[in-house]
């Protein structure tokens, strides 16, 4: 089970209960209040590899491409 609170206060940016980290390998995004789903971004928005059922992805996909400004270094 992942440290919740240490993955929380590590992201760049958490949207509707998302942490968004920004990471080497590209963007790690954890649903917080289930994480068990979470998904890895590359730096273009594409999926390298997610636990998330379709819709969930859709919803992160979103967020990320409406936020990915303010991750920005």
């Amino acid at each position: 089970m992942p440290d919740i609170k240490n993955i929380a206060d590590k992201a760049d940016v958490i949207i509707n209960g998302y942490a968004f980290t920004r990471k080497d390998d590209g963007i790690h995004v954890l649903n917080l209040n289930c994480p068990d789903k979470a998904v890895v971004f590359d730096m273009n928005g594409e999926v390298l590899e997610t636990t998330m059922d379709d819709i969930e992805l859709s919803i992160a996909s979103r967020y990320l491409k409406q936020n990915l400004k303010y991750m920005e270094d």
